[in-house]
């Protein structure tokens, strides 16, 4: 597999970004639902960490894609769906950055987020994101950022399950490259005849 991506597939950099971020989520989807019920500190620390991880991830990916423009998709590709995978892809990068920052915005501007420091992955401090300990209502801010970071989170839950079927659809159904040029060692699938 190349280092970079090729007309044909994704290189080493992309893929491994790519999983490393999907695993990454899954884990923060289980961590947060674990942390709410259990009120343990120390998942909600590992939980923040690892946030502030995916929101590196994810600048980087973005940024990638940029230098490192995508394969096309397949020519026989609807044009409909040509547009749906473009859009999904940016509605994703949109919500693994709005996550992870309405996240950082909710612990800076809660007032608990004075005595109780984020310290991601031990080894540095996270600081508050700029002016939000200075708004007048700090809790109401919270909250609003709470709600966002939940609605964030039911929204790349719902894209996520979507992406997962059209990559299947691609592979069993429309029987092209799509879901093998992004999974390492999976052959294309064989034509229909």
């Amino acid at each position: 597999m190349r280092l970079t991506n090729s007309k044909q597939a994704f290189g080493l950099m992309a893929v491994t970004l790519h999983w490393l971020i999907a695993v990454a989520v899954l884990g923060m989807i289980w961590l947060g639902n674990y942390m709410t019920d259990a009120e343990d500190y120390t998942a909600y620390q590992l939980h923040k960490s690892a946030g502030i991880t995916i929101l590196a991830l994810s600048l980087i990916r973005l940024l990638l894609r940029f230098l490192d423009p995508p394969p096309p998709l397949p020519s026989a590709m609807p044009r409909v769906e040509r547009f749906a995978a473009h859009l999904s892809h940016w509605a994703f990068y949109a919500l693994m950055i709005g996550m992870p920052l309405s996240g950082w915005a909710l612990i800076s501007a809660s007032p608990s987020g004075d005595m109780i420091k984020t310290r991601i992955w031990g080894w540095f401090e996270l600081p508050a994101l700029p002016g939000l300990k200075t708004l007048a209502d700090r809790d109401a801010a919270a909250d609003a950022f709470e709600d966002a970071h939940e609605f964030l989170a039911t929204a790349l839950l719902v894209l996520l399950a979507l992406h997962v079927m059209a990559a299947l659809k691609h592979h069993f159904w429309n029987r092209d490259t799509v879901l093998s040029r992004m999974v390492p060692f999976l052959a294309p699938p064989k034509d229909r005849r």
